[in-house]
């Protein structure tokens, strides 16, 4: 087989879902608001969900009761830079040239700062888990635009949603 082009053998699939792994929970874990709210991140592939694990401390209304709205909102405001975030690491990350055990609070490259953000409240957010879930509408060098859907029960019946604008970092 004299003339054949020998490819790099690719790396074991545990090797990757490790990196991606990691690089997820040290983005997620450098949010210490996030935290405090119990808002995790689960990743199937590539697509990311938040979770917002419902607790007392976020009813606002306890009269209905509620969520409050301020809790909806920074809920879907995190998923949306938490995605934009995992986008703009996924080269670097995928390349093996970002190392996830240096991202920390104060080594986060890639976080995209709001410069608006506009919240859709559909109907009152119950005392149980909530979910969300951004798209990126269009992403270039210095901005980007994200919607935001978040549910509760069901994926088809959403209780907000919201649309943003983010000034990406330059890298």
């Amino acid at each position: 087989m004299s003339g054949s082009v020998k490819r790099p053998r690719p790396e074991p699939v545990e090797v990757v879902k490790k990196r991606r792994d990691a690089t997820l929970s040290a983005l997620v874990g450098s949010v210490p608001y996030l935290t405090f709210l119990g808002i995790t991140v689960e990743r199937h592939g590539d697509e990311l969900t938040a979770v917002l694990p419902f607790s007392d401390k976020l009813i606002g209304n306890p009269l209905l009761p509620a969520i409050h709205g301020g809790v909806t909102a920074a809920f879907l405001e995190t998923a949306a830079v938490i995605e934009l975030s995992w986008v703009s690491l996924w080269e670097d990350m995928e390349s093996g040239k970002l190392d996830p055990g240096t991202l920390g609070p104060d080594n986060l490259p890639y976080l995209p700062k709001t410069i608006d953000f506009s919240i859709d409240y559909l109907r009152s957010g119950l005392p149980r888990d909530a979910y969300a879930r951004a798209r990126i509408v269009r992403q270039g060098r210095r901005y980007a635009s994200v919607h935001v859907e978040a549910w509760q029960d069901n994926r088809n019946k959403l209780y907000a949603q919201a649309t943003g604008h983010f000034l990406m970092p330059q890298k």
